[in-house]
């Protein structure tokens, strides 16, 4: 998945001169959008004014993933494409952030010796230093372990009506398959008063919706002070939950991603107390055959996760699930691929991300004799897809000619006579600008739409007075 940031009006400089225009793209998850975010909002700080096109930019910055081989080749077209413009225009500053950045560090100036600046995800945001040293000569590599500064002030978000709220960097888990926590570093909390204030911000610039981001965000405090008498953390993702839930002006709060191995009871208990907490749980199942998720280094059983859905839809009914899966799985047998299949039938997952198995450099599974073959890779994700995609549509079933609350987002880009927005559940719904008695909306609304058409990963509806 690939975004571009959109145009805003950028600050003054002091002299009134811009350095140039930037463009940014992004590839992969929630948390390189929100390290964009940064990035763009240090850029603008610094002068810099958003180009139309990438094309016009006088700094392109590629802000990368590398949780899948394919990702990784996307970004050396886009590089590939840049290095040669380079050539002709000696001026353009190419810098490569993120996830490959940090995992190939100088081995990316011998591959692509046209580049600037490489920096890893802890570095977004010490962007501006970095650039410095750009700007006197130097081509420069920053991929060294770094405390993650609190100075999150000056991101230039994507929305105007939802945000994304880092609360947790890096991971400590060890999935034998991934390379997250060797590109993104240790855990490092952030502390709950400094959290609150960026929301509270957030709130005064009129969001009306949060989402807290990390990559294991369950885990969120555990490297904070603090122990209750009880001898539980002071300072868990419940207890930030219950501190942030009464920040005045945001109207709903959203979390990813979570793990099973750290999802509470408690935790449940209070998604389902907190009015303003989304009933909506993105949570990796990753497998359904114990064998499997013990090769992966998952630290859970699939009985273990299936009792998670169970009390959440105990305590949330109208809850919706959604979760991530890796078929293909070195040494996955068919009849494991099928305990896969059978997991999303009896759970009933609303969205599933799915993906096949990809080798990933300094994993322990890459150096596995046991790979599954290509194509059987791409048999197996066709039948998950496609078992997928009818699962979803059965869950939309339950919203048909239902009243739900959407959150305006957005014009639709493909009918501008449409507006966009979400369910709490999280389902993307669209419905006209124009509803009774003249009224019209427009983002950031709050608006009662009835529900007439299912799709598999969209709804559509009528908006009611």
């Amino acid at each position: 998945m690939i975004s571009t940031l959109t145009p805003q009006i950028p600050k003054a400089i002091a002299d009134g001169q811009s350095p140039g225009r930037y463009w940014i793209t992004t590839f992969g998850c929630q948390m390189n959008k929100a390290d964009s975010e940064r990035m763009a909002g240090i850029l603008e700080n610094m002068g810099y004014q958003k180009a139309i096109t990438e094309l016009e930019a006088d700094l392109i910055l590629y802000n990368t993933c590398t949780i899948r081989d394919n990702a990784e080749q996307k970004v050396y077209s886009y590089l590939g494409r840049q290095a040669k413009r380079k050539h002709s225009t000696p001026n353009l500053k190419l810098i490569i952030a993120g996830c490959l950045a940090q995992q190939e560090g100088e081995a990316l100036l011998r591959r692509v010796p046209e580049l600037d600046l490489v920096m890893g995800p802890q570095h977004a945001n010490l962007l501006e230093t970095l650039l410095a040293k750009v700007d006197n000569g130097q081509q420069v590599v920053a991929i060294n372990e770094n405390h993650i500064h609190e100075d999150l002030t000056t991101a230039r978000r994507e929305s105007n009506i939802c945000a994304w709220v880092n609360i947790i960097y890096g991971c400590n888990e060890r999935c034998s398959y991934c390379v997250v926590p060797s590109v993104r570093g240790k855990e490092q909390s952030r502390t709950p008063d400094a959290i609150k204030k960026e929301i509270q911000k957030l709130a005064s610039l009129k969001y009306k919706e949060i989402t807290l981001l990390g990559q294991n965000i369950d885990a969120y405090g555990r490297d904070l002070p603090g122990i209750t008498q009880e001898g539980r953390h002071r300072n868990t993702l419940t207890d930030l939950l219950n501190y942030v839930h009464d920040v005045e002006g945001i109207e709903r709060i959203r979390f990813a991603t979570s793990h099973p191995r750290y999802f509470t009871e408690r935790l449940i208990e209070t998604c389902a107390n907190l009015p303003k907490i989304c009933e909506h749980f993105h949570i990796p199942f990753q497998s359904g055959n114990n064998d499997i998720l013990k090769a992966m280094g998952r630290g859970y059983t699939i009985e273990r996760y299936k009792k998670i859905i169970q009390n959440i839809r105990k305590l949330i009914p109208n809850a919706s699930i959604s979760s991530d899966v890796i078929v293909a799985f070195p040494g996955e047998t068919k009849e494991q691929f099928q305990h896969t299949l059978s997991t999303v039938k009896e759970i009933g997952f609303d969205l599933v991300n799915t993906a096949a198995y990809s080798p990933r450099p300094n994993t322990p599974a890459a150096s596995w004799p046991n790979q599954i073959p290509e194509e059987e890779k791409i048999e197996r994700l066709q039948e998950l897809n496609c078992l997928v995609e009818s699962t979803a549509k059965k869950q939309n079933l339950r919203y048909k000619d239902s009243v739900q609350e959407i959150l305006v987002e957005a014009p639709n880009p493909k009918d501008i006579k449409q507006l966009m927005g979400r369910t709490r559940t999280n389902r993307l719904t669209f419905f006209q600008a124009d509803g009774p008695n003249g009224c019209l909306y427009r983002p950031g609304d709050l608006v009662k739409v009835q529900i007439t058409d299912i799709r598999s990963f969209s709804l559509s509806g009528i908006p009611l007075k």
